[in-house]
Parts: C-alpha cells; structure tokens; sequence
C-alpha cells in the first residue's frame, strides 16, 4: 500500500496558522471588550456615588462654591462616562470584526480539512481494493494449481 500524500499540505498548514492566529486576535479583542465593560462600571459607579452624594448635600445649607464645585466634578465623572460607552461601543465593534475574521479563516480551514478526509477516504478505497485484487489474484493462481477433485 502506497502511502498517504495530501498535495494541498502546505496550504492546510498555513490555513490552520491564520485560523490559530484569527483566534487569538479575536480572543484580545473579547479580553479589552471586557477591560473596556468593566471601566465603563466603574465609571457609573462612581457617578452614581457622585449624584447620591450631591443629593445628600443639598439636603443641607446652600454653598454656591461647593455646588459649582460638585456639578464641575459630576461632568468630568458624565464625560468620563460617555468615554468609557464610546470605548465599549468600539470594542464590542472590533469583537464583531475579529469574530467575523475568525469564522472566515475557520471555513477557509475546514474546506482544506475536509479535503484532506475525502482524499484519505478515496486513499484508503483504493487500497482495500489493490488488496482485495492481490487476494483475489492469489486465489486465482491457487485454485488453478490445485488438481480437480474429481478427475474424469
């Protein structure tokens, strides 16, 4: 039996490269996606803590100082906040895009690898039946060598 030889090698072992590559790109792009969802927690967090802070203030005596100081320190807290949405609304763009590019190299992969199994398939067919003639033909010459049983 002749040995297997995939001729499309070459091109399923770079495709399975750029799948492992694609992968591991997509798989950064979910890890700042989450570093990027847990910033923006924090930063409602922490304006959250701010409004009730501002609230519990004004339930006091009126120090206009102290109000400006509060509303300026509440719109870094807002502009700080809006940053961090703009900064998981990209990433959660570059995750679509890298889950895309991912798939893409996936399906590229596994038309290769499906190749490779149909051609192993027809490999292994063609053998069984190069053995089987080898059986064949040896039984053949066999039986040919063998008197009849019964001679006439």
């Amino acid at each position: 039996m002749k040995r297997f030889r995939f001729p499309l090698r070459p091109v399923a072992i770079l495709r399975a490269h750029l799948e492992s590559r694609a992968r591991e790109a997509f798989a950064v792009a979910v890890q700042r996606y989450v570093g990027t969802q847990e910033t923006l927690d924090t930063a409602r967090r922490r304006a959250t803590q701010l409004e009730a802070a501002l609230h519990h203030g004004r339930s006091g005596s009126f120090n206009a100082a102290d109000e400006a100081w509060n509303l300026q320190a509440y719109r870094r807290e807002a502009d700080v906040e809006i940053e961090a949405e703009r900064a998981v609304f990209a990433a959660a763009e570059l995750v679509r895009q890298r889950r895309n590019e991912y798939l893409e190299a996936h399906r590229q992969a596994e038309v290769v690898r499906r190749l490779e199994l149909r051609a192993r398939v027809a490999h292994r067919l063609a053998a069984a039946r190069e053995e089987q003639a080898e059986f064949d033909d040896f039984a053949g010459r066999r039986a040919a060598r063998q008197k009849p049983f019964f001679a006439r």
